[in-house]
């Protein structure tokens, strides 16, 4: 038995929602208003007989324990497994060399919120940090957010730091790996920050991570960062996400800004959602971290080449990382056929040349607030950059524009939707509709072929009638043919049912070279990879691989809509057996509607299974 398995058996998942919410009986489960979207009528029902949990409402997500405390917790699935281990009283195959690296990372920390301390009473009280209070006092900062920030000083003699550590009993070498000091060029060791403003750097717990350091002369750079090390990665760090969290989750949007000062002035303002990339674009694992409490993100970055440059990097990284969702949409003869649209909302909030975010809401909170209400859609943006951009009195650069803009043209799904952007396109380049409608198919390079191949030898190669697991199978495939990642879309994270294979197919998603992911993964998780890419297939080409996924996928779509199916079917009877009230009317509206849809998707598969069945027929 797995890890994973012994910890679902050992607890109850009633018992450990009943810890964050409070549960009223419905029927033979429990329901509850729930925790990750704002509503009136309890929608988040626990079902005890199969131990797993589903929001009805706008959510529309579930799970088991994991998937719970992952998402109430904003937690990785390694932390998860160690926390609810604990809590099951298991200990963890592979526990000693984890916890070899888990008392470093332990250590690491601890100094580092020893060195927060110091820097922290340093700006408070030494005299040499008068010019740190008086840029503080400048920049208009309180006391208040000093302290709730810690901001600090760090001292101009060359190894203070270093001597308060060491005679606090920290070896030399821990404040090494802590990134704290640095070897002399002729021999001992110097403190790493000298005069400068101190931002401790802390993950989404609270725990500090590493620091931010702002030049208080000519020093350059004006802001460095602790280096890399075995507990800070700055790619996978927001700054201030352990203050921000909560209020992301309420508002249901984070804004990503450029700077520490940035963060810190939004918060003093009551701006609470604010966070910052440290500098550098966004990148895949912070948009991870973001995904567990919204899908809204604005981008609010400097409005010069470089910071424009930044904004269109975020954009394209937010989109590859966040999910897709199916929705039915409508064909022109009637049909309807599911299609997998981004599952988020990406704005960009438009600065001024010159202006920052600080620099606005210490001058204007209620125009900082504007500009965040008033944030424009990515296509928005992207139409508005490109015209910014080129002189579309100029035949070369119209044509510039239709291509630029087909990609963003294409991404849209909604027919009505993508004729509105194609007229506007029309109007932005001063051309016919039906003209700019053609030069967009011409650079789109029109519909791809589809492959083909036998449909007898994709079955041959589909084991999914044997003992093996579909949703094991389905990753032992991605895993082996690197260039199925582009059917990615195909998938949902929702259809694996088990939480170690959900975190591979999310972390797979994210970078499919199984050699990097074996390095990357959480040690939770390596057991399982090597497992899984151990898993012998049988010999089989690209094509016959791509329609064996496709099996996998209708498979596994067809288990988890039948699943959600059951459970509608459980609460609708759940409702039926309590007491008529306004809430309950309400609620078995909602789950007659979910089934309608639950229904037409499954007629979707059927139809599917139905053609791919057919004696020569790849589609």
């Amino acid at each position: 038995m797995s890890d994973v398995e012994e910890i679902k058996q050992r607890l109850d998942i009633v018992e450990l929602i009943s810890g964050y919410l409070p549960l009223q009986k419905a029927g033979r489960n429990f329901k509850a208003v729930c925790p990750f979207h704002a509503e009136k009528t309890p929608s988040f029902y626990v079902f005890p007989e199969r131990q797993t949990w589903h929001c009805f409402g706008a959510c529309g997500t579930g799970g088991d324990v994991f998937s719970f405390v992952m998402k109430k917790e904003s937690l990785e699935f390694g932390d998860t497994l160690r926390l609810l281990a604990q809590k099951a009283g298991i200990v963890l195959k592979g526990t000693e060399e984890r916890s070899e690296k888990k008392e470093e990372r332990k250590r690491l920390t601890e100094i580092n919120k020893m060195a927060a301390s110091y820097y922290h009473e340093l700006l408070l009280n030494s005299p040499e940090a008068e010019v740190a209070r008086k840029y503080l006092l400048h920049r208009e900062l309180s006391q208040q957010v000093v302290q709730d920030f810690q901001l600090g000083f760090s001292s101009t003699r060359p190894d203070a730091l270093f001597k308060y550590l060491v005679e606090l009993g920290c070896r030399e070498e821990e404040l090494l790996a802590a990134g704290l000091v640095m070897d002399r060029e002729h021999g001992g060791r110097i403190d790493r920050f000298h005069h400068r403003l101190m931002f401790p750097i802390r993950d989404a717990r609270g725990e500090v991570l590493g620091f931010g350091a702002r030049a208080l002369d000519d020093s350059f750079p004006k802001y460095i960062n602790s280096p890399q090390t075995s507990v800070f990665d700055k790619g996978k760090i927001l700054y201030a996400l352990d203050r921000a969290k909560e209020a992301i989750r309420k508002q249901d949007q984070v804004v990503i800004v450029e700077g520490y000062m940035d963060v810190i002035t939004a918060h003093q303002h009551g701006f609470n959602n604010a966070v910052a990339s440290m500098g550098t674009a966004i990148t895949e694992a912070q948009v991870s971290n973001l995904k567990k409490l919204t899908r809204n993100i604005a981008f609010a970055l400097d409005a010069d080449t470089a910071g424009q440059a930044a904004t269109q990097r975020g954009i394209a990284t937010a989109a590859a990382a966040l999910d897709d969702k199916v929705v039915p949409v409508l064909t022109p003869r009637g049909a309807v056929r599911f299609e997998n649209v981004l599952d988020a909302e990406i704005k960009v909030i438009e600065l001024s040349h010159g202006k920052d975010p600080d620099e606005i809401i210490r001058r204007n909170g209620q125009e900082w607030r504007a500009l965040v209400d008033n944030a424009l859609p990515v296509i928005d943006y992207s139409f508005r950059r490109v015209a910014s951009s080129l002189d579309l009195s100029k035949p070369n650069d119209k044509s510039e524009a239709v291509k630029q803009l087909q990609p963003v043209i294409d991404d849209i799904k909604d027919p009505v939707r993508r004729a509105h952007y194609v007229q506007k396109l029309a109007h932005l380049v001063g051309l016919e509709e039906d003209v700019v409608a053609d030069a967009l198919r011409s650079y789109g390079g029109g519909a791809k072929s589809k492959t083909k191949s036998k449909r007898q030898a994709v079955s041959a190669a589909s084991p999914l009638s044997g003992g093996d697991s579909r949703e094991e199978y389905s990753l032992a495939l991605l895993l082996r043919y690197p260039e199925l990642h582009r059917h990615a879309g195909k998938f949902s994270s929702d259809y694996f049912q088990r939480v170690d294979n959900k975190q591979l197919f999310l972390s797979w998603e994210r970078n499919p070279d199984a050699e990097v992911l074996q390095e990357e993964l959480d040690d939770s998780l390596k057991e399982h990879l090597s497992m899984l890419r151990a898993r012998l297939l049988p010999p089989m080409t690209p094509e016959v691989a791509e329609q064996a996924l496709e099996d996998c996928v209708c498979s596994l779509r067809e288990r988890w809509l039948m699943g959600l199916k059951a459970k509608e079917k459980i609460m609708l009877l759940s409702e039926a057996e309590a007491e008529p009230s306004s809430d309950g009317a309400e609620m078995t509206q909602q789950l007659q509607q979910t089934a309608l849809e639950v229904n037409a998707q499954l007629r979707e598969v059927f139809e599917l299974k139905k053609k791919r069945a057919k004696p020569g027929n790849t589609a």
